[in-house]
């Protein structure tokens, strides 16, 4: 079986010497190039496995080749090395595809970590990467979102996953994590609105024995849980401000210190965030921190609702009747098509999670073997959503639901409509939505459409 081959790009003779070094220890070849140009004519000659480049080059930057391996070499892992305590670089690199990052002084463990991740992914082509039989749904927006999915499996960036409650956040960051090179490993989920203040520091990052009354032995936190995985933070909007600096340093130096402790540990976790609130708008109130924000928004996914993926409903219920059916040892009903039409008008404000409650409620209330209209016992919603056509049903959102987040679903039905009456042909969709491409490529990148 022949060596992984890494590109190794930096005009640094010692750097380069180090990587060659340290990768060669790991039964790694390397070849290396000390500017842009030679990088890229050694690309073109040779097959690498993985690529470090040093963000500051002679005859360019690292951003210029992350972008021109994204172009010509999607396949290929891209890991940059920037300058200690420059994150803005390292988030600008994983914003334009970069795997993953690490800084000057090279921390050799945090490297070994990122280079046997990276090479990892070499076996994820001949996998099956759909998400269809998890993630389920064959609107275009949940086409959408399995792909992204499969983008995102690919990077060691971090991920906020937006939407509303209900909707499957959770679901969606488990499938980013198993679609990727660190699902051997764990993935630690954990609700910030479940954990006292004054136990958050020594949950996440553990304690010493004695370092506090109660801590009769040491104990490892969510980080040192989720080492070599997953750390998956749901209400992250929940934390309080001084464990919010905490955590962005954590995030920041891959590297806690339990408390009690005198020394950072190293770690090696991927962050994946979630919330349903509007983590924007709490910056701009000064309830969540900028800088932690954009730490963990390097990537934003967002999870429609379901009343934006209506035609999703009928094979959603019939998944979830088989599986409570099955539950119960029993056969699942059918679903004649004026319930499928009730439950197609219905807005659903708790989205996926409250279609499984009726469904459930239904199921034990029904007196034959088919689900009938009044089994459901939909509720009269205070507003109704989105009518089909596209336009608001009210001048108000459904209680629960911000303005902004009602005005998005609305102009996210709006492009969704316009792209299946175009066959997915941007241009003709924005022609058809009296906007300019432009903006249409705006709307799509800050919906999550593209």
């Amino acid at each position: 079986m022949s060596k992984p081959l890494t590109l190794i790009v930096d005009d640094e003779p010692d750097i380069r010497e180090l990587l060659e070094l340290t990768l060669g220890r790991m039964n790694i070849d390397t070849r290396s190039a000390a500017n842009l140009s030679d990088a890229r004519a050694l690309l073109a000659e040779n097959h690498f496995d993985l690529c470090l480049t040093d963000m500051r080059l002679p005859d360019g930057d690292g951003l210029e080749l992350v972008e021109t391996i994204q172009i010509d070499y999607p396949e290929l892992p891209v890991a940059v090395i920037t300058a200690h305590g420059n994150m803005e670089t390292a988030v600008q690199a994983l914003k334009v595809g970069a795997f993953d990052f690490v800084s000057k002084p090279v921390d050799l463990q945090i490297l070994r970590n990122l280079v046997n991740s990276a090479l990892k992914l070499g076996d994820f082509p001949k996998r099956d990467r759909r998400s269809r039989d998890t993630l389920l749904g064959d609107s275009a927006v949940m086409q959408t979102i399995r792909s992204t999915i499969a983008k995102l499996a690919r990077s060691q960036a971090p991920v906020y996953i937006s939407g509303e409650s209900g909707t499957g956040k959770e679901l969606v960051a488990r499938l980013i994590h198993a679609k990727g090179p660190r699902n051997e490993q764990a993935f630690v989920p954990v609700n910030c609105g479940a954990i006292p203040s004054e136990l958050m520091e020594s949950e996440f990052f553990g304690h010493r024995k004695g370092s506090f009354t109660g801590a009769v032995t040491d104990k490892e936190g969510l980080f040192q849980a989720a080492n070599g995985g997953t750390l998956f933070l749901d209400e992250v909007a929940e934390l309080p401000v001084p464990m919010q600096v905490k955590l962005l340093r954590a995030i920041q130096e891959k590297a806690v210190r339990p408390v009690g402790e005198q020394k950072e540990t190293p770690v090696d976790v991927r962050v994946l965030s979630a919330t349903h609130k509007n983590l924007a708008n709490l910056v701009d109130a000064g309830d969540f921190r900028q800088d932690l924000y954009y730490r963990i928004n390097v990537i934003e996914l967002q999870v429609p609702s379901l009343r934006n993926r209506r035609e999703d409903i009928p094979e959603l219920a019939r998944q979830i009747l088989a599986k409570l059916a099955s539950d119960q040892s029993g056969t699942p009903p059918e679903l004649q098509q004026d319930v499928i039409d009730a439950l197609q008008r219905y807005p659903f404000p708790g989205n996926v999670r409250e279609l499984e409650n009726i469904l459930e409620r239904a199921l034990t209330l029904s007196e034959g073997r088919d689900i009938q209209v009044d089994d459901l016992a939909l509720r009269a919603p205070d507003t109704p959503g989105p009518a089909e056509n596209g336009t608001p049903g009210a001048l108000t959102p459904p209680e629960g639901i911000s303005l902004e987040d009602y005005l998005e679903d609305i102009e996210r039905q709006a492009i969704l409509h316009a792209l299946e009456q175009t066959d997915n042909n941007k241009t003709a969709a924005a022609k058809l939505l009296g906007i300019t491409f432009r903006a249409m490529r705006y709307r799509l990148k800050k919906l999550g459409l593209e």
